[in-house]
């Protein structure tokens, strides 16, 4: 998404689960970087992978909904006057990411680059909760993740 500028997003990998189905963190760095669209812009963001007991408690308590989640996302907001890169958090909750792609019938790294994309807008101010949202938020996931050689992650959705 980097469209000319160069720019830089560290990414920081948190494993407080692991699982065989969670993906290298190179990978995870490397998905969450595509979605870097910030042209210029350095950044930083933590990518925490957790299990169903966290993500629940986080999905319950930030969210009001008593379930885990496939991904949380936590906006930093800066204090006025302190100038800090850090854009904010995601939580990814692997045994549900893992469940999604097997009922769904996607490859699980590809759900799971769907996932960090998705988690990676939301950070820089996309959301869905229009259509119109929605179409937008979509069509920039579906750019993304083709460009990093997975399918279109709505296709299914298009046929019913």
């Amino acid at each position: 998404m980097n469209r000319g500028v160069t720019s830089v997003l560290d990414v920081e990998v948190q494993l407080q689960t692991a699982t065989d189905d969670i993906p290298p963190q190179a990978q995870l760095v490397a998905w969450a970087r595509a979605a870097w669209a910030a042209p210029g812009k350095d950044a930083g963001v933590v990518l925490r992978v957790t299990d169903e007991a966290e993500s629940r408690q986080l999905n319950r308590d930030y969210r009001g909904i008593d379930k885990p989640t496939n991904v949380l996302s936590f906006p930093f907001e800066p204090i006025p006057q302190i100038e800090l890169q850090h854009i904010g958090d995601l939580v990814i909750c692997a045994p549900v990411v893992a469940r999604e792609a097997h009922e769904q019938g996607k490859a699980v790294p590809a759900h799971w680059a769907h996932m960090v994309v998705h988690g990676m807008l939301h950070l820089q101010g996309y959301d869905h909760e229009t259509e119109g949202q929605a179409a937008v938020m979509e069509t920039l996931e579906t750019d993304i993740l083709t460009g990093l050689d997975f399918p279109a992650p709505y296709a299914d959705d298009e046929e019913t």
